[in-house]
């Protein structure tokens, strides 16, 4: 017998073997705990997969039961695999040989996005943060935000005084099922849970749809504090490489293939950090891949708003069938107002509620009752096409001034707070966001935005309404070289 033998496994992939190797008994129980080993090394059975059972390897190639028996007490005594009983062998969330003395513990790991983020809340208005992840306030000065809260306040005083609903304030539930299905989107209210803005959305998928040891894909360059978020709940992050029109679908279907990943995060619309949307080609493809190797994708869609409407988003082809929709009010309404949303099948939306409310109890009712009264008013639809000719106009001015500093950017978009941008002259993005901390400017260097962040790369991370401030090109100016003859116009 010289020919491959194939078993199939309990998630989809397949078991290979090689009819050759069976010749004995004692080299059958060896030759079968090697292959199972390998296939769990190269990601064939990831964390808690459950392996084929014994009566089935047994009954497909022959064997005694005994030998497939033989080989399991093997793997376990290796720490690779775990009995569970009534259930059979499982893949071990932690296997004993993968452990390290010198690996760094999760938080450590975890806390490499701290520095940045202490950088972009740094609200002292002598600092300029280039590459902060929110808009300037000065886009919100015809929200009229305020007016609105006090007319809101007026109305509903209890609010402060009571929990709100473990989804969220329903009023504001039912209004976001009207936003979604004008984006094509068909979410009842109660597929819709309100949540502590998006990075909260985030952080609730992960513990509630992962366990350490798992993998999941993700958008590299992408967005740092769910890289933290994945490595403080143990799980490891795989990169999909990110292209001007989405990500890399070649790279993603083999990740999907080989990776054991079951899950991928991707923003479509406003990426952070290049601002490049994935084009509607590439997106019919990333749902064609994750529905052949049973992979959700996450979307998140927190600077969404901030496009003019017709931008394709994963979930209005797929219809949250194999998607989750992460959205937020943050870039639009404000920041202080940390209220965001998960759209998703009704069953994941219950158990995220549960795990929601063991964390929090409950809901900022009186934020989600603010955010649905500016959602409703008359001015807010007047505001939002007031905030696109602004994103657009500073877009432009962004960047013109980022080439006119000799930059090279990663992409154009029309609409964007984020660019994606490198200074040839300036090799090393760590180095130069260090020199300019002295003249009270942070950047967002790229390192960051990799999930191994160790090497030095040329790429920030630019925001466009800060970009336009004059202070910005005047500090810069001091570090391009003299040979750059660019023109960087009016700033």
């Amino acid at each position: 017998m010289s020919g491959r033998r194939t078993i199939p496994r309990g998630c989809g992939g397949w078991l290979t073997l090689r009819g050759k190797h069976l010749a004995n008994p004692t080299s059958k129980t060896d030759d079968l705990a090697q292959t199972l080993r390998r296939q769990i090394a190269a990601g064939e059975f990831v964390a808690g997969d459950r392996l084929p059972s014994i009566r089935s390897l047994a009954a497909r190639h022959g064997l005694a039961k005994n030998t497939v028996i033989e080989a399991y007490d093997s793997l376990v005594a290796s720490g690779e695999v775990e009995p569970r009983r009534g259930s059979g062998f499982y893949v071990r969330a932690v296997p004993a040989s993968a452990a390290r003395e010198d690996e760094p513990n999760l938080l450590d790991r975890a806390m490499d996005t701290v520095w940045i983020l202490r950088e972009q809340l740094n609200n002292d208005p002598a600092h300029l943060a280039i590459g902060h992840g929110i808009p300037p306030a000065r886009w919100f000065d015809d929200a009229r935000i305020e007016r609105i809260r006090q007319r809101f306040a007026r109305g509903a005083p209890d609010a402060l005084f009571q929990y709100g609903h473990r989804f969220g304030h329903r009023p504001l539930r039912e209004t976001l099922e009207r936003r979604l299905h004008a984006l094509g989107i068909v979410a009842p209210s109660n597929q819709i849970l309100l949540t502590l803005g998006a990075n909260e959305a985030m952080d609730l998928v992960v513990r509630g749809t992962m366990r350490p040891g798992d993998a999941a894909l993700v958008d590299e360059p992408g967005y740092y504090p769910l890289y933290g978020k994945l490595a403080l709940h143990g799980v490891k992050a795989v990169g999909v490489p990110r292209q001007a029109d989405g990500p890399n679908v070649d790279a993603f279907e083999q990740l999907a293939a080989t990776s054991g990943a079951r899950t991928f995060f991707t923003q479509s619309i406003g990426h952070n950090p290049t601002g490049s949307d994935t084009s509607p080609a590439k997106a019919y493809r990333l749902l064609q891949i994750a529905e052949r190797h049973g992979i959700t994708i996450v979307e998140n869609d927190a600077a969404g708003d901030l496009k003019p409407a017709g931008a394709m988003r994963l979930c209005t082809l797929d219809q949250l069938r194999r998607t989750v929709y992460i959205g937020s009010v943050t870039k639009t309404i404000g920041p202080a107002l940390r209220v965001g949303f998960i759209a998703a099948e009704q069953g994941l939306v219950e158990r995220l509620a549960d795990l929601k409310m063991l964390i929090h109890v409950s809901n900022p009712e009186y934020a989600e009752r603010v955010v649905d009264a500016v959602l409703g008013s008359p001015e807010h639809p007047r505001f939002l096409a007031s905030l696109h000719e602004q994103v657009a106009r500073e877009t432009r001015h962004a960047v013109k001034i980022l080439t006119g500093l000799g930059a090279e950017l990663f992409c154009v978009p029309t609409h964007s707070l984020y660019l994606w941008a490198r200074f040839p002259w300036a090799p090393d993005a760590l180095a130069l966001a260090k020199s300019l901390t002295k003249d009270q400017i942070a950047l967002a260097p790229g390192v960051f935005f990799l999930i191994d962040g160790r090497s030095p790369t040329e790429w920030s991370r630019f925001n466009t309404g800060y970009v336009v401030d004059p202070r910005f090109a005047k500090a810069m100016l001091k570090y391009r070289p003299a040979s750059v003859a660019k023109t960087i116009g009016p700033v």
